[in-house]
This record gives structure tokens, C-alpha cells and sequence, in this order.
């Protein structure tokens, strides 16, 4: 119990990183493409983390290879998205990922879930419904955001398989987050590549200073530590569950957005955040399955 207490302070962290990257990638899109502001987030990232390559194991390779892959197509569809959307609505789609977890794993990998979760998921899919009332409609920008979803949705079901799959020598997270950061740099350099553009490295002298302390944010804290508390805390805590906690997300962008970029919530979103917090409290009502692993 003590374990997954702890993974779930890991992801509850995570997840209030998360929420304040919104603004943070809005003010970045502003002068920087969803590719650029990928390959800039981890090339930071990298910079830190490319001494844990030493000692990698071919299972952390691999796996963090596919994860990596996973990850990227689920940046590049939010931030294209977030392009095109309000900050506030980007979070609240991406948020979706308490119901789009459960659906696919059921659909793909046969699983049940009890009534608690089910509420609980119920609870936060309301809230979120509730916050993401508006009066624009639906968008190119708000579709993106859900196929950037949909992807995130399977890459958390592929973290917790990679856990179920490597008990006798669990992955390490900080290794599974150098071999990630690595897949994110090489796939955006690859499509800038392919489109025909340049690396953008001298896109970074144009950048406001506010813009750019937005990127070194992005690229140490919300890439390197995120990434790696995510994986630690994830094997610690089983899909469904994760989901449920990554969808305090709107409500944390929603609190950063408001702080940052003017953006404001009514009542009816005050009462959609009480909503989520109420389903994440009633998930952990069922008792979780327990995984070990390390974190060096």
C-alpha cells in the first residue's frame, strides 16, 4: 500500500506539471510549430539525460523505443491541436483519456473493471463535460487534441504492460526516459527533414524571453522529470487508475491558464473540477493490483 501511495503522489505531480504545460506550449506556438517546439523540448531533455544510455538494457531499449513512438504522435497531434484551440480546451479533451483508457482496454486486452471505477470514471467524464462547456464549437484544433488522446491513451496501457512483462528485471525509469527523449528528438528531426525545413536552431535567438523560459521549463522539468516520475509512478499504480489521476489535468491548466493567459472557468467549470476530484477520490476506493520495480 505504501508503494502505490507513493506512486500515486508521483502521478499526481505529474499531473500538475502537465496542467501548467498548456499555457506554456500556447505561448510557444505562437512562434514555433508543433514540430519545432518538439525537437527544442528534447533536445533540452536529452542534454540531460544521455548519460544514463550507458548500461542500457535491450529490454529498456525496446520498450522505451515504442513508448517513445507513442509519445511522440500523442505531442504532435496536442500541440497541432493546441495551435488551434484554446488552451483551456485542449486540456479538457486531452483529459478524456479517464474514458478512452478503459474503452480500449477492453476492446484490445479483454479487461473488466468494478463499479467503483466505473463511477469514478463516470464522475470525471462529467466534470469535464461541465468544464469544457462553451459556447464555440467544436474544432479542427479540438479534433487533433482527441486523436492526440486516443494515442495517450494507449501509451499508458502500454507503460503498464511493459511493467507486467519485466517483473523479474524491472525497466529502469530513468534509462526508459533518456531512450523516449532520444525517439521524440530523432522522429521531429526526421519529419522536419521530410517537409523540408531545417533544424530550428536558430529559430531560438527570435525567442521572447518569456517564450523562451517556456521552452527550458518544457524541456527539463515537464520532459526529463516528468517522464521519468510517470514511468515510476505508472508501475505503481494500474492503468485505469493513472487515467483517473491524469484527469485532474484540465483542472490544474484551467488554475494555470487563469494565472498566465487571462482564461477563465464559470461556475458550471468550477463545478466540473469539484466533479474530477470526486471520481479520483472514488477510484481509490477499490483495491489496486500491485507492481514493483525500480526507479534508477
Amino acid at each position: 500500500m505504501r508503494s502505490e501511495r507513493l506512486g500515486l503522489m508521483a502521478l499526481l505531480v505529474v499531473t500538475l506539471v502537465w496542467g501548467t504545460t498548456f499555457p506554456a506550449m500556447k505561448l510557444l506556438s505562437a512562434q514555433l510549430d508543433a514540430l519545432q517546439i518538439i525537437w527544442w523540448r528534447f533536445a533540452i531533455a536529452l542534454l540531460v539525460l544521455a548519460p544514463l544510455w550507458w548500461g542500457m538494457r535491450r529490454s529498456e531499449l525496446r520498450w522505451g523505443a515504442l513508448l517513445g513512438l507513442l509519445l511522440f504522435l500523442a505531442f504532435w497531434l496536442q500541440i497541432e491541436g493546441l495551435a488551434r484551440t484554446s488552451s483551456n480546451r485542449n486540456a479538457f479533451v486531452t483529459g478524456l483519456n479517464v474514458l478512452v483508457v478503459p474503452i480500449i482496454a477492453m476492446l484490445a486486452l479483454g479487461r473488466r473493471y468494478g463499479w467503483q471505477l466505473w463511477a469514478a470514471c463516470a464522475l470525471a467524464c462529467m466534470g469535464m463535460a461541465l468544464m469544457f462547456h462553451e459556447d464555440a464549437p467544436w474544432n479542427l484544433g479540438d479534433s487533433l487534441t482527441l486523436a492526440s488522446t486516443v494515442f495517450y491513451a494507449i501509451y499508458i496501457l502500454a507503460l503498464e504492460e511493459s511493467t507486467r512483462r519485466t517483473l523479474l528485471r524491472p525497466l529502469r525509469a530513468t534509462r526508459m526516459a533518456a531512450v523516449q527523449a532520444s525517439v521524440m528528438l530523432g522522429a521531429s528531426s526526421a519529419l522536419l527533414w521530410a517537409r523540408g525545413s531545417e533544424l530550428p536552431l536558430a529559430q531560438v535567438h527570435t525567442l521572447a524571453p518569456h517564450a523562451l523560459a517556456a521552452l527550458v521549463y518544457l524541456g527539463v522539468l515537464a520532459s526529463v522529470v516528468v517522464v521519468t516520475l510517470q514511468a515510476w509512478g505508472q508501475q505503481r499504480v494500474d492503468a485505469m487508475r493513472s487515467a483517473i489521476v491524469f484527469g485532474l489535468e484540465p483542472v490544474f491548466a484551467a488554475l494555470t491558464a487563469w494565472a498566465m493567459l487571462g482564461e477563465t472557468l464559470g461556475w458550471s467549470g468550477l463545478a466540473g473540477a469539484a466533479l474530477i476530484i470526486g471520481g479520483l477520490v472514488l477510484s481509490q476506493l477499490q483495491p489496486p493490483a500491485k507492481v514493483q520495480l525500480t526507479a534508477q
